[in-house]
């Protein structure tokens, strides 16, 4: 599949998410899946930063804007986890299931065509094996980043507006872990089932390449 194509389907799945959330304004009087357009954003930045690495030789955009692909990475499957929010809203419930469901689809596929891009770099620098611990290590991360983000409420940019109150929260959780199960119970489940949905979606990547 060209680039081409695949921006144009990336922007169509976009629009279609969009669109489903615009469809609920005449059925309720506060739209509470506004949040969605926002969390799709977030998803859409490291597929941002990853085409920037893959286009640029210069060393020092490389390593500032790499940070940066890891830190909002998790973000793309975070919205798997908005589907806690499926109530009866004044909206056909199966109405909502689709909504929920085509953001988490579009932000997942698009975080792992990210993801492939940074696989690509680092296995062409240091080698397959290299490749796919960078994934493994990416993807468990992400899991511990939907931990912050959904129970603790943490944001991607709280690195940089507050650092010190993030670190001491991280610190405080893994140096405590009989304290905080769910930490682990999330960062593990979420690592192996983004793992494991990886691993499909790079193996009908590599069946299409051949």
């Amino acid at each position: 599949m060209s680039n081409r194509i695949r921006w144009l389907l990336l922007t169509l799945s976009g629009v279609w998410c969009v669109a489903l959330v615009a469809g609920r304004e005449p059925f309720v009087e506060r739209n509470d899946y506004l949040f969605l357009i926002w969390n799709l954003f977030l998803a859409v930045l490291p597929l941002v930063f990853s085409e920037i690495l893959r286009r640029t030789e210069n060393q020092a955009i490389r390593w500032s804007i790499a940070p940066m692909w890891f830190l909002f990475f998790p973000n793309a499957p975070y919205i798997l986890t908005d589907l806690l929010h499926l109530r009866p809203r004044g909206v056909p419930l199966w109405y909502d299931l689709l909504l929920l469901m085509s953001c988490a689809a579009v932000a997942l596929i698009i975080g792992f065509i990210s993801l492939q891009q940074m696989q690509d770099m680092v296995a062409k620098a240091w080698g397959t094996v290299a490749g796919w611990i960078f994934v493994v290590i990416t993807l468990f991360a992400a899991g511990f980043g939907i931990y912050l983000g959904r129970f603790l409420r943490w944001n991607s940019w709280d690195v940089v507006t507050n650092p010190t109150g993030l670190a001491w929260d991280v610190v405080r959780h893994l140096g405590n872990p009989f304290a905080h199960p769910t930490m682990y119970g999330v960062t593990i489940g979420f690592g192996v089932l983004l793992s494991l949905c990886y691993a499909m979606f790079a193996g009908l990547q590599y069946r299409q390449a051949q």
